[in-house]
């Protein structure tokens, strides 16, 4: 895609999810608000409506599979407006609901149950034939990719990179993943759920770009690094692990040590997370912050065993 083409995005998308919003021309006095514009997705929004322009490479058959997949599970996903993309300016265009988001700010009230029961339901659904691998393993490999790019000598890159070559294959994008039938999201985190209808709705889960077939304890390893790190409070992982057992989740064992299996994707989620840490504050030219420290010292403690040995996460 040109530079030309990629500046055009973003007027372009607005006008096109106001024509979405209003589609009998209706005067309107509702600003147009940017919730995200990076170069793997430009997302605008205008009343109730959202619309986001997908990363330049996206596969369109990909893509309709997934929407696919969402309009077949509104009690999980929320679904979009439309079940094909529009295609505008060389990206992919899909328009949905506006959902009211988890708020940062509030950490105390984050919806733990109500995720892990959404994935349990997600991980028990049949998948659509097919439907390609979910992109986690595939986003941990692109974060080391940048980190290489951009700030290769920095202090912290070493043990980050060490830690990666402990990893299995299959967790770096480099075999196939152990399990290829189940159902995941494939980039679970709180930005990944919404109220809908927006303030009073039940959660659901959202954006598709990384949904697919694979281990689904890959979309139980961001909290469970977190935990690990000491960033998640151990009443909070408590309680959406037990939400998930509860919700008949297949990625871990209903009872007993859930670590043997979530230890290869914990540890994939917490390199993934201090690579993309190390090259944000290189180009921020900022140090990295408390938070982004701890997830690089797991990884320094996670380099220093062997990948045969490498079968139980620092906790």
């Amino acid at each position: 895609m040109t530079a030309t083409a990629d500046a055009d995005v973003l007027p372009a998308l607005k006008a096109k999810v106001r024509s979405t919003a209003h589609p009998e021309s209706t005067p309107c006095s509702h600003p147009d608000a940017v919730l995200a514009e990076r170069a793997d997705g430009t997302v605008v929004r205008h009343a109730d409506t959202v619309a986001k322009a997908h990363a330049p490479d996206t596969d369109p058959t990909h893509l309709t599979l997934r929407l696919t997949v969402a309009t077949s599970h509104p009690d999980t996903l929320l679904a979009p407006l439309h079940s094909t993309p529009t295609p505008l300016h060389g990206r992919l265009v899909t328009f949905w609901p506006y959902g009211t988001p988890v708020d940062p700010e509030v950490p105390e009230v984050a919806p733990w149950e109500e995720a892990a029961t959404l994935l349990a339901r997600l991980h028990r659904q049949p998948p659509p034939p097919g439907l390609p691998p979910m992109r986690g393993p595939a986003k941990a490999a692109q974060a080391i990719a940048r980190l290489k790019a951009a700030a290769p000598h920095h202090p912290a890159a070493a043990p980050v990179l060490r830690a990666w070559r402990t990893l299995p294959a299959w967790a770096r994008a480099e075999a196939p993943m152990p399990d290829t039938t189940t159902l995941c999201h494939g980039d679970l985190h709180l930005g990944q759920l919404v109220r809908h209808p927006a303030t009073t709705g039940p959660w659901r889960l959202i954006d598709v770009d990384d949904l697919g077939v694979g281990d689904p304890a890959w979309d139980l390893a961001r909290p469970a690094a977190w935990y690990a790190c000491g960033l998640l409070l151990p009443d909070e992982w408590t309680r959406f692990l037990t939400a998930y057992r509860q919700a008949g989740g297949p990625a871990v064992p209903a009872h007993g040590d859930p670590w043997p299996v979530l230890d290869v994707p914990a540890r994939a989620l917490t390199v993934q997370t201090a690579a993309l840490a190390i090259a944000k504050s290189t180009a921020a030219g900022s140090p990295l912050d408390d938070a982004q420290q701890s997830v690089v010292d797991a990884c320094d403690r996670m380099g220093g065993i062997p990948p045969e040995l490498a079968d139980a996460f620092p906790k």
